[in-house]
């Protein structure tokens, strides 16, 4: 396919424009040294950086006319009349086909509603307000209330890198004992973490995925995270955010009734994205990998984890 220039910097611009709504606010938030839980979530904690965001692709097979691939960054090459990315390296096919095996089979299996949220309460189960990660807000229930709640309620996290998170306490009462080796075989789409993570997957085979896709991700992502927050034991309402009671009965409808709407919409990218980590593979039925994804920087993720500069969703 042949862009001309009109039509490759049109959809460049548009893309650069989306994006700074949400990156300019994080950059003046970091430049006055303040954090926010929500909004500064995908920054911090996800590997991608703000300006990364902004780069813009139109993925593989796309000839952009009258381009300098110098000025398109890291993966173009001049062709005829243009630039077009060069084929994926063989660490990114790898990493496609472990992303299209685990986007296949979570599309695979039916989407399950019944967490209400608690990951979240369970990473502070028996903890004191002080020793919280997000210790800035307390606690809306206090810490007995909030241990109360976990122990009065099932808790059914099928998400690796929620559970890994779990206090000590928590993880005994979770229905499930998720491991990063069975993630692939636990992902679910009513998982409000693994939706979140469609946009990890689609950064991570950035360029090779067009950014307008990496883009919706991202934005499914961060109203995820929102209702993540909200339904959270901290009580944010100093930022705006209303919370979803989840501790009641009303609470837990609405918490179940936001979850579907979301998995929806997170299935219908789930469908886009899953063919464009195929078609990288150089397969359209590929995918079966067991190796976990190549180059995600797994101990520069859990390092900062470690020092609570991240939120405990990103995969390793």
């Amino acid at each position: 396919m042949l862009l001309d220039l009109p039509t490759w910097t049109a959809r460049r611009d548009a893309h650069r424009r989306r994006v700074d709504e949400w990156v300019v606010p994080a950059e003046e938030r970091a430049r006055r040294q303040e954090p926010h839980p929500v909004e500064d979530f995908l920054f911090t904690y996800y590997s991608q950086r703000r300006g990364a965001l902004r780069r813009w692709s139109p993925g593989p097979s796309v000839v952009l006319a009258d381009a300098d691939p110098a000025q398109l960054g890291a993966g173009f090459v001049a062709t005829t009349g243009g630039a077009e990315l060069a084929p994926a390296p063989e660490r990114v096919q790898r990493t496609a086909s472990w992303v299209a095996d685990l986007l296949a089979r979570t599309a695979s299996r039916p989407a399950s509603f019944g967490c209400f949220g608690l990951h979240e309460w369970a990473m502070v189960h028996g903890s004191e307000q002080s020793t919280v990660r997000h210790s800035a807000y307390p606690l809306r229930l206090g810490s007995a209330g909030t241990t109360a709640v976990v122990e009065s309620m099932p808790v059914r996290c099928t998400h690796f890198d929620a559970f890994r998170f779990f206090t000590p306490s928590a993880r005994p009462l979770n229905a499930v004992q998720p491991t990063r080796e069975t993630q692939a075989a636990m992902e679910q789409g009513g998982c409000l973490h693994a939706n979140m993570d469609l946009y990890k997957w689609a950064y991570k085979l950035s360029p090779w995925v067009e950014s307008e896709l990496v883009a919706d991700c991202f934005e499914l992502a961060r109203r995820v995270r929102e209702l993540d927050m909200r339904a959270s034991p901290y009580d944010l309402s100093e930022l705006g955010y209303a919370p979803v009671e989840i501790e009641t009965a009303a609470g837990r409808a609405e918490y179940a009734a936001a979850q579907r709407a979301f998995a929806a919409e997170a299935a219908a990218l789930r469908a886009r994205l899953l063919p464009a980590a195929r078609r990288l593979t150089g397969s359209p039925a590929a995918g079966q990998c067991t190796q976990g994804p190549v180059g995600t920087g797994r101990t520069r993720e859990r390092a900062r984890s470690a020092t609570g500069e991240t939120s405990p969703t990103e995969s390793a």
